[in-house]
């Protein structure tokens, strides 16, 4: 029993403690669980959420849900909105076609080069089951309505106290590290006296799911992700939920007016409902009703000693484009790997800053972005400012959502100067970028490089030529006690992996067929090396140590 413990309660030793068991949170438990970490999650609600929102799952969430085992299942879940691509403009669904802000999400199919993997509309009440269940094969303790209480941390780790909203029994949890992902209203961050930067509210709305029959065939074929519906006196955005009968309807609301969400009455949110879409006579029954509120805010930083914000505590992004969750699955992958580390005994501590270096940078610029998309869209119920949508990183979504970089952090020849979103996707190579994709064969077995990064540090070197690299590796793992993985890469006998024809791994990695290339366990460049050097196996343990902030010896 910890010294701290009152008489009476029961108490609970876990190297990780996860508060919040929505997207994020399940998402850290899966990424976890899969590296082999002990860890509890506590969770406020009774189960997971009812509401389907937050659909969006965007190409590299899906590379994350792939290597970790679980995008076929996601995708089972999701098959009802396969065939919905684009986001369509119109004042009335009954009159004309209206207009397509974009029809396809990956017209011509491009992004194959880029990824092995795809968007994919999943929503939340369908996508977090399935997280759920696969957080718990992995080993997780998983603790629905159980309410955290209180925490206080010291050098070395946190004390907790969590209370279960059925049996009213306290517990106290002592953990080696606390992951807030409790939300934008997080108890974590304010217990903490984080602050926040940014603009603040952008516009709130109210989310009705109902139910028509009817609906269906007014859209049609017209299979869209989201349909603003601009009619000034009835806006809105209509989401399918399944193309038939259920459906979400996204109606403006002016709290700032002094409006309140008991006005949102059946009657009300039907004649909202059919005046949107243009049928005055449209069967709609209302099933459900949830406030939302659209911000553009990041947390001033990320960590505090032993405690680390993750999702919606972190930062909030406006809807469009998606962008917050998938921006909080992807914190709980980069932290997943570090903890991971550091508990394994193989990163130094020093490892964990890196995560507010990395994540923080990527959060604002994507934020920035997603208010842009905002005003692009013309979103329902959001005024914007003078000037606002005309800063922060410019094109279409793909380089925010794929091209990313940590220009700093645990990473060696990264460009400090460098933007953390670009305006055009360059996957090349470059350390603090995602490591390119290309097809390999592996004992017949065809996979992704992007299967190979988990676990452990991979190097990935030429079959000729490249034997120095090799015992390198092999030197670097046993001396630091690493895990670290090599591959030769090539068409001949001492390949490991042999790309398809005429790809060259070598140049879509910005290296010579000589070079070295070191690669996290969540997928980014960690390092390379154009070429051959004279001490290779000094140059990569150097390397190896300054990533994983381990003491030089």
């Amino acid at each position: 029993m910890n010294r701290s413990q009152e008489a009476g309660e029961t108490g609970h030793r876990t190297p990780v403690l996860i508060v919040g068991g929505s997207l994020v949170g399940l998402s850290m438990s899966v990424f976890l669980g899969r590296l082999g970490v002990p860890h509890t999650l506590v969770e406020r609600h009774p189960g997971t959420s009812i509401h389907p929102r937050g659909r969006g799952n965007n190409v590299r969430t899906m590379e994350l849900f792939r290597v970790a085992g679980v995008e076929q299942q996601i995708k089972e879940v999701a098959s009802v909105l396969a065939d919905n691509h684009g986001i369509m403009q119109t004042p009335s669904l009954a009159d004309g076609d209206g207009e397509w802000l974009f029809k396809e999400i990956d017209p011509g199919g491009g992004l194959a080069r880029f990824s092995p993997g795809g968007w994919c509309q999943c929503s939340q009440n369908d996508l977090e089951p399935v997280l759920l269940a696969h957080a718990r094969e992995l080993g997780g303790d998983l603790r629905f309505a159980t309410e955290l209480m209180s925490f206080d941390q010291d050098d070395d780790g946190v004390t907790a106290r969590v209370k279960s909203r059925e049996t009213g029994e306290h517990t106290t949890i002592r953990a080696d590290y606390l992951v807030a992902a409790d939300g934008p209203r997080s108890p974590v961050r304010e217990r903490l006296g984080i602050g926040q930067n940014g603009p603040g509210d952008l516009f709130h709305n109210v989310s009705v799911t109902f139910f028509s029959r009817d609906l269906a065939g007014v859209v049609g074929d017209r299979r869209f992700i989201v349909c603003y519906l601009t009619n000034p006196e009835a806006d809105g955005a209509l989401l399918p939920v399944d193309n038939t009968e259920n459906w979400v309807f996204h109606a403006p609301w002016h709290p700032e007016h002094g409006e309140t969400i008991e006005e949102f009455t059946d009657e009300r949110c039907i004649d909202h409902i059919r005046r949107a879409v243009g049928v005055p006579d449209l069967d709609v029954k209302i099933t459900g009703r949830a406030a939302w509120h659209a911000a553009e805010r990041v947390a001033d930083r990320y960590t505090d000693r032993r405690v680390f914000l993750a999702g919606d505590s972190a930062h909030e992004m406006s809807p469009t484009g998606a962008f917050g969750s998938n921006t909080g699955i992807q914190d709980a992958h980069n932290l997943a790997w570090k903890l991971a580390a550091v508990h394994g005994g193989w990163a130094g501590p020093g490892l964990l800053e890196s995560y507010d270096a990395e994540r923080r940078p990527v959060a604002e610029a994507t934020s920035a972005r997603a208010s842009n998309r905002s005003v692009e869209h013309s979103h329902p119920g959001y005024t914007p400012a003078a000037g606002a949508g005309t800063k922060g990183p410019k094109g279409g979504i793909l380089n925010v959502a794929l091209g990313y970089r940590y220009p700093q952090g645990a990473v060696v020849g990264g460009d400090p100067a460098a933007p953390i979103v670009p305006e055009d996707l360059r996957l090349t190579g470059e350390p603090g970028t995602r490591a390119p994709h290309l097809w390999l064969d592996r004992d017949g077995v065809r996979i992704s490089t992007l299967d190979l990064y988990e676990r452990s540090l991979v190097l990935l070197t030429g079959e000729s030529g490249d034997a120095a690299w090799h015992a390198a590796a092999a030197q670097a793992a046993q001396h630091l006690r690493v895990p670290l993985d090599a591959y030769r890469i090539g068409t001949g006998p001492a390949a490991d992996l042999t790309p398809d024809d005429g790809v060259d791994w070598a140049q879509a990695h910005g290296v010579t067929g000589d070079g070295a290339v070191l690669v996290r366990p969540d997928g980014f460049v960690a390092w390379r090396s154009e070429g051959a050097v004279a001490d290779p196996a000094t140059v990569l343990r150097k390397a190896v140590t300054d990533i994983l902030a381990r003491e030089r010896g």
